[in-house]
């Protein structure tokens, strides 16, 4: 083997992998800053597909599509134009059937250039490798409205060819955040979108949210999450009801306090809150060295410290892509005030637009929307007014109602119920914070939200089942046996 192709070989291996964008027809100012907006959430391959600008225009684009990609330790692959490829100094070129051979392409491009190719069957995938594939494309997988004359191959059809070959498979077709779990299941090592990504109007947070789905390959315990919340005394709630959720459920838990709180199972006594800046020191030591895949909030106490936080996070292009799971704590269990007045403003303007899933119970959904909610109609009226003011999904939960509490998801405009038995306990302190904590530490660990909210609705309702009945007021969960309960959440996903 020539050291070129060992080193081809091995480039293919680690970067052929996780989310393969497609470019569209965007408008060229556009779709640079879409793609932008992906690798900064951790897309680390893009193919460019071009089929009505000018040669010219062409050119310039792929050559400013290169450095950019580059600029990501990302790379670049040209739609079926090997002569583009070569023009521009892309990474490789992806081929159709009908746009030449590997062969061909090798000897105009070289021997570090990767070369894709697209089949839909298993002679087809075994051909490409034969000839001298990098790595083959395959589908349609699912329906796909970007390619109309597309063959539906299904995941049987993913699996068959999976078996195979041993060449990286990128799944193409169809693909979006509800069906990619199946396809990495079937043996994909990476899934090529479209407007899943380009037609989104967040495409760094629906890149995030596609590209952490791949975390479900590595061993437990994977995934960082970074809790900013206030800290509880009692050890019920806040901080360290977080960091107890996420690290009995397997990932990596980092922090930045916003509060500290004199408290127990009767209620909050007192609350010194740090200097913002000191919040943002926090968050920002962290960042900058562990980094996180998914952000959690919690109990952020004043305007100054919510406006310091979304500066925080809004800082850079990576930290904006970091999903955030928002709980807008208001009042503790006791009839505690744990957020000023004066910020609800504040956490309405600044935070609550940049939140991936925003996590109010009824009482806070009431605040933030000036809404009566006493149904399951009106905490969908809700979700969908918290959806229009910013809000990317919302979790409106139920439990402050008679009857069993049911709760109401509003995810890329569809609704979503999630049922319970209603417990009668006096013991659910930190229930709010566990159960945020719970679904940020899934998403971290690769596991699609909706799938993730059906699991925390387990984790929370075990937690209050098996309460230690600690003190003489509202006591604190089991975090414990409610960990145990859901065991490894990734394999029970996808069987």
């Amino acid at each position: 083997m020539t050291d070129n192709k060992h080193q081809r070989q091995l480039t293919c291996a680690a970067k052929i992998s996780g989310i393969y964008l497609i470019t569209d027809d965007s408008p060229k100012e556009q779709l640079l800053s879409t793609v932008q907006a992906a690798l900064s959430a951790g897309v680390r391959v893009v193919q460019y597909r071009d089929k009505k600008r000018c040669t010219a225009d062409k050119l310039q684009l792929a050559i400013e599509l290169r450095q950019l990609c580059h600029q990501y330790q990302a790379l670049l692959i040209i739609n079926d134009q090997v002569e583009l490829a070569q023009q521009c100094q892309a990474d490789g070129v992806h081929l159709g059937q009908s746009d030449g051979s590997v062969s061909a392409a090798r000897s105009v491009l070289g021997d570090r250039a990767l070369i894709g190719v697209s089949t839909r069957t298993q002679q087809m995938a075994l051909q490409a490798q034969q000839q001298g594939a990098d790595y083959i494309g395959v589908g349609s997988v699912y329906p796909t409205a970007t390619k109309q004359d597309a063959v539906h191959i299904g995941i049987a059809g993913l699996q068959e060819i999976r078996r195979a070959v041993d060449i990286p498979i990128i799944a193409i077709g169809g693909i979006d955040s509800s069906g990619l779990a199946a396809v990495i299941q079937a043996g994909a090592d990476g899934a090529a979108v479209v407007s899943a990504i380009m037609a989104d109007p967040q495409p760094a947070l629906a890149a995030r949210e596609l590209t952490l789905q791949f975390n479900q390959l590595l061993p437990l315990p994977c995934g960082k999450v970074l809790t900013i919340a206030g800290s509880d005394s009692s050890g019920g709630a806040g901080i360290q009801a977080d960091i107890k959720t996420i690290t009995l459920l397997g990932s990596y838990a980092s922090s930045a306090i916003t509060a500290l709180t004199a408290q127990n199972t009767h209620g909050v006594s007192a609350i010194n809150a740090p200097p913002a800046d000191f919040v943002r020191q926090q968050i920002s030591a962290v960042l900058s060295d562990i980094g996180a895949d998914v952000i959690k909030t919690g109990m952020l106490y004043s305007a100054e410290i919510i406006a310091t936080i979304a500066d925080t996070l809004g800082s850079t292009a990576e930290y904006s892509a970091l999903p955030c799971v928002i709980d807008p704590v208001m009042i503790a269990k006791g009839g505690s005030n744990l957020l000023q007045q004066q910020a609800i403003d504040t956490f309405i303007k600044r935070l609550l637009p940049t939140a991936y899933l925003l996590t109010p119970n009824v009482p806070e959904a009431e605040v933030l929307t000036g809404m009566t909610i006493a149904d399951l109609s009106s905490m969908e009226q809700a979700a969908q007014q918290l959806h229009a003011m910013g809000a990317r999904n919302v979790l409106v939960k139920g439990g402050h109602l008679d009857g069993d509490p049911v709760d109401v998801l509003l995810h890329h405009g569809k609704i979503y119920h999630y049922h319970a038995l209603r417990i009668n306990s006096a013991h659910t302190h930190g229930t709010g914070c566990s159960s945020a904590a719970c679904i940020a530490t899934l998403l971290a660990q690769g596991i699609e939200l909706t799938q993730a909210l059906e699991i925390c609705k387990k984790f929370i309702t075990q937690a209050i089942v098996d309460a230690p009945h600690l003190g003489h007021g509202h006591g604190p969960i089991n975090h414990y046996t409610a960990a145990l309960s859901v065991g490894d959440r990734r394999n029970d996903c996808h069987q």
